[in-house]
């Protein structure tokens, strides 16, 4: 099967899991779904994250959801760039999630990072998604 956005499918299966107090999640892996969960991990919205080779060679990404006294580390995680329309930003006009309390997953020629990783390399790129 198919998926016409990869990255939002992953993101809406971290919510729905975390809706349902899973402790992990498992999904289809790629390199990229890879770098956003290293992103998470790095900044403390996830515990860890693994991949695992099933039947026929397929490769699946386990995640472990983080909870903070019973409740969700990750309050909110939106796709901003869509593949019907993806938004760019320069290092400068990067947003600031939450007033800083959250971060937004960037996609650089320098890697995938968070918004404030990019500022201080002063390098911009596609706009993934934003957790807080």
């Amino acid at each position: 099967m198919s998926l016409s956005d990869p990255i939002g499918d992953m993101l809406a299966r971290i919510k729905n899991a975390q809706l349902r107090n899973h402790k992990k999640v498992e999904l289809p892996s790629s390199k990229f779904k890879t770098k956003i969960a290293d992103v998470l991990k790095n900044e403390g919205f996830i515990i860890n994250y693994k991949t695992n080779e099933k039947e026929g060679n397929k490769l699946t990404l386990e995640i472990d959801l983080k909870y903070s006294s019973g409740s969700p580390v990750i309050r909110k995680i939106e796709r901003i760039s869509k593949p019907g329309r993806r938004i760019f930003s320069s290092a400068e006009s990067l947003p600031k999630i939450n007033n800083g309390l959250g971060i937004a997953i960037v996609s650089t020629p320098k890697g995938v990072m968070t918004d404030i990783d990019a500022r201080k390399q002063k390098v911009g790129g596609e706009i993934i998604c934003k957790v807080f």
